[in-house]
């Protein structure tokens, strides 16, 4: 009777994954410093794996506390806390990018762009950027119809529609994944590089992470498409695909601030 669980909280048990996750995150940080230094890649990349590795063997863990129900409403509040937390993270991460973006936009130093200061223009000189209602807008389409489905899904999980669920997962990944084939194909079009330039570096810099962060937002979106064919997610219980959307729809937002501001604006 005195270890008798008398509370909504969680104790959890002892984990390795901290202490992986911190050496794996260490391994690819000074890989990446010698990859920088073209001593060699294989560091980074076993470091990379290890923090792969991480992600899988933890977040196994926590689908299956929440399939034990360990998950409790109190528990519940503290995870959504810690996902709003973390998207809140990611909003400071791309402030960053378009606080340089529009500093060099409204004030563009003649150092850079190889003129006096009072001759800089914006985009520099010999900068040809994109055309921003062809494919750039196409690819907002895109992810804004990405965006409903998974708005879809959530409602259908709320409902207990498992057919809508299940569609509106398997179609928002779909178009996630075309959305990241459309922006590799820009890129390989583009007319200037990252380097060399400011304008170049600010651009690959901010659309580069957002597409890094579409990418694991379709994985994440699939993962919980797989989950939803093995019967999880119920209307009282789904924050593993609240957190899914949530973090989609903040992919969303962000890109439609790239879109007005950097492609429209900034062109």
């Amino acid at each position: 009777m005195a270890h008798e669980k008398n509370h909504d909280y969680h104790i959890l048990a002892p984990s390795i994954w901290p202490f992986t996750g911190a050496v794996s995150a260490f391994v690819m940080l000074f890989g990446a410093v010698l990859w920088f230094h073209d001593i060699t890649p294989y560091i980074c990349l076993i470091g990379f794996l290890g923090v792969l590795y991480t992600m899988y063997g933890w977040w196994s863990e926590v689908v299956a506390e929440s399939q034990a129900g360990d998950h409790t409403p109190v528990v519940q509040i503290g995870i959504r806390y810690g996902v709003i937390m973390f998207i809140t993270s990611e909003v400071m991460f791309f402030a960053a990018w378009f606080w340089s973006f529009f500093k060099h936009a409204i004030y563009p130093m003649g150092e850079i762009s190889g003129v006096t200061v009072g001759q800089a223009v914006w985009p520099p000189v010999g900068i040809e950027t994109f055309d921003p209602w062809h494919l750039p807008l196409i690819n907002t389409l895109i992810l804004l119809t990405s965006g409903c489905a998974a708005t879809w899904a959530h409602h259908a999980v709320q409902e207990n529609d498992r057919e809508g669920l299940k569609w509106g997962l398997l179609i928002a990944g779909l178009l996630g994944i075309l959305f990241t084939i459309t922006q590799a194909y820009e890129y390989s079009h583009a007319a200037f590089g990252f380097s060399g330039n400011i304008y170049g570096a600010n651009f690959y810099m901010a659309t580069g992470f957002h597409g890094f962060h579409v990418i694991i937002g379709t994985i994440f979106l699939f993962v919980c498409y797989f989950r939803a064919l093995k019967g999880h997610f119920t209307p009282e219980k789904h924050i593993g695909f609240e957190a899914a959307v949530w973090y989609w729809h903040f992919v969303d937002v962000v890109w439609l601030f790239l879109f007005f501001c950097i492609y429209v604006w900034g062109s």
